[in-house]
C-alpha cells in the first residue's frame, strides 16, 4: 500500500494538470464555445479512466466541472450560474463524466482480468506439461514445489502429502509455510488466502478425499488458480503412482516369464545329460561283470554328457557376463574370413558330413572385431542352423559389404519360424514353439550371439519363411582407413 498511495497521488496531480492545460488552452489560445470545452473535458476524463482507473477520473471530473463553471459558464469568473439551462448543462456534464469514467474503468478492469486469466491459463498449461514429464512418484514430488515457484512466480512453495507425512519444499523452510499450518489447511474444503502475510494454502484432493496440502508464499494467487493447481497435483501424483505400479507389475510379469523359461530350459536341456550320466553310473556300479569295452563305452558317455553340461553352464555364465557388460572386447582389424574359418573349425565335429557352402565377396574391407567373440557368435548361428536343418541339406554362409558394415549371413533349409515368433527369437531362453521338444538346447545361443554382435556396434536380424528355412545375418563395422582383404 505504501507504493500505491504516492502513485495514485501522482496520477491525480497529472489529471489536474491536464484540466489546467485544457482550460488555459481554450482561454488564451483558442477561444471556443462551452460545448466544445465540455466535450474536450469528457474526452480527457474518459482517457484518464481508461489509463488510471475510476478514482483518478472522479477527481478529474470534479476539477473539470469547477473549471468549466468558473471559466466558461456565464457569469465567467464566478462559481455562480445565471441561467437555469447552464445548471442543467453542468449537472449533465458531471453525470456523463462520472458515468463514462465508471464505464471506462470497468472496461479496463475487465481487460486486466481477461489478461490475468489468460496468463493463469498459460501458466497452468505449462505446469501441467511439466507434471507429465515424470513417471516416478518421488521425482515428481520433489519437482512440484520448484516448478510452482518457476511457473507462478512465487517466492516459496511447500507440498505436504498425508500418506507420507513429509513436506516437499522448493528451498529452505519459511516460517509462513510450516508443517503445522500445512496440516491444519488440509482439512479445509476451499483455499485459504492470507493477504497480510502473502500466503496461500489449498487442499490437494482426489475427488472428495484429501491427500495433501499446497502452500505458497510471496505472491497472492487467485482462488481459481489455486484450486486448479491442487487438482493438477492430485491427478499427476495418481498418474505417476499408477505408471510406477504398472512398471512394477510388468517387471514382475517379465521376471515370472524368465523364471518359467529358465525352468523349461533346465527341464529340457539339463535333464537329458543328467539322465545319461545317472544311467551310466548306475550301470557301472550295479553290474560288476561288464567287459572293459562296455565300461569304456559308459565312461565315454559320462565324459561327453559332462562336457555337454559344462557347456550349458558356461553359456549361462557367459550370458550373465554379457548382460552385465563385464566382457572386454579385444578389438583389432581382421578380414571376415578369419571369423568364418575359426567358426567352421570349431564346428567341424558338430557338422559331421553336412555340406557348408561359403561365399565371401571379393575385396571386402577389414572389420573391427574381437575374433574369438565374433567366432563364438557365428558358431551359435551355425550350430542353430545345423540343429534345425534336415540331414543332407546344406548350410550357406555368405559375407558382403554394406556401407560401413560387413554383413555375414547363415542360411539353413529348416522348417522356418512363424512371423509372430520372429520378434522374440533372440530373447533369452526362448525357443520356437513347434521345435522346443524336438531339438535340444537352452534357448541361450541366439541371445548370446545378439549380445556379442551388439557389443561390437553391429546388429543381428532374421528373415524366415515357414517351410522354406531361415537366414540369420549380423553386421560388423569396417576399418575406417579402408583397408581391403587380400
Amino acid at each position: 500500500m505504501r507504493f500505491r498511495i504516492p502513485n495514485r497521488i501522482l496520477r491525480c496531480a497529472a489529471a489536474l494538470a491536464i484540466v489546467i492545460g485544457i482550460t488555459a488552452f481554450y482561454r488564451s489560445v483558442l477561444p471556443v464555445n462551452a460545448t466544445t470545452v465540455a466535450l474536450t473535458f469528457l474526452l480527457a476524463i474518459f482517457a484518464a479512466a481508461t489509463l488510471w482507473g475510476l478514482a483518478v477520473s472522479i477527481v478529474m471530473s470534479l476539477a473539470a466541472m469547477l473549471a468549466f463553471n468558473f471559466f466558461f459558464l456565464p457569469p465567467v469568473g464566478t462559481f455562480t450560474i445565471a441561467d437555469l439551462q447552464n445548471w442543467v448543462a453542468l449537472l449533465a456534464f458531471l453525470v456523463v463524466s462520472v458515468l463514462s469514467s465508471q464505464l471506462a474503468s470497468r472496461a479496463r478492469q475487465r481487460a486486466e482480468d481477461a489478461s490475468a486469466r489468460q496468463r493463469d491459463i498459460e501458466r497452468l498449461y505449462k505446469f501441467s506439461q511439466g507434471l507429465l514429464e515424470s513417471g516416478n512418484v518421488m521425482e515428481l514430488l520433489n519437482r512440484i514445489p520448484a516448478q510452482i515457484v518457476d511457473t507462478f512466480v512465487v517466492s516459496a512453495a511447500a507440498l505436504l502429502l498425508a500418506d507420507k507425512q513429509k513436506v516437499y519444499r522448493s528451498g529452505p523452510a519459511v516460517p509462513q509455510l510450516d508443517t503445522a499450518t500445512l496440516k491444519a489447511a488440509m482439512g479445509r474444503e476451499e483455499p485459504l488466502i492470507d493477504v497480510s502475510n502473502a500466503t496461500c494454502f489449498v487442499p490437494v484432493r482426489l475427488g472428495v478425499r484429501p491427500i495433501g496440502t499446497l502452500g505458497t508464499s510471496g505472491t497472492i494467487l487467485s482462488r481459481q488458480t489455486l484450486e486448479a493447481i491442487g487438482t493438477l497435483i492430485a491427478i499427476a501424483t495418481e498418474h505417476a503412482r499408477a505408471v510406477e505400479q504398472l512398471g512394477q507389475t510388468e517387471a514382475a510379469r517379465q521376471a515370472e516369464q524368465l523364471r518359467t523359461a529358465l525352468l523349461d530350459a533346465v527341464a529340457h536341456a539339463l535333464r537329458t545329460p543328467l539322465t545319461s550320466i545317472k544311467a551310466s553310473v548306475t550301470n557301472l556300479l550295479s553290474n560288476p561283470r561288464l567287459t572293459d569295452n562296455q565300461k569304456n563305452e559308459l565312461l565315454t558317455i559320462i565324459n561327453e554328457e559332462s562336457d555337454r553340461l559344462n557347456r550349458l553352464v558356461g553359456e549361462a555364465a557367459e550370458m550373465a557376463r554379457l548382460d552385465a557388460g563385464e566382457v572386454a572386447l579385444q578389438i583389432e582389424s581382421h578380414p571376415i574370413d578369419d571369423v568364418i574359418s575359426a567358426a567352421l573349425e570349431h564346428c567341424r565335429s558338430t557338422l559331421g558330413d553336412r555340406v557348408v557352402d561359403v561365399s565371401v565377396g571379393k575385396n571386402l574391407p577389414m572389420v573391427r572385431v574381437d575374433v574369438d567373440r565374433a567366432r563364438q557368435a557365428l558358431v551359435q548361428l551355425i550350430e542353430n542352423a545345423n540343429q534345425y536343418s534336415p540331414p543332407g541339406q546344406p548350410i550357406t554362409i555368405t559375407a558382403e559389404a554394406n556401407g560401413d558394415f560387413v554383413v555375414t549371413s547363415v542360411a539353413d533349409r529348416g522348417p522356418g519360424i512363424d512371423d509372430e515368433e520372429q520378434p522374440r527369437i533372440f530373447e533369452k531362453f526362448y525357443r520356437a514353439k513347434g521345435q522346443r521338444h524336438n531339438v535340444g538346447g537352452t534357448g541361450m545361443g541366439l541371445a548370446i550371439a545378439k549380445a556379442i554382435v551388439e557389443a561390437h556396434g553391429g546388429a543381428i536380424s532374421l528373415v524366415s519363411q515357414r517351410g522354406h528355412g531361415s537366414v540369420f545375418s549380423f553386421t560388423l563395422p569396417v576399418e575406417r582407413d579402408g583397408m581391403k582383404q587380400t
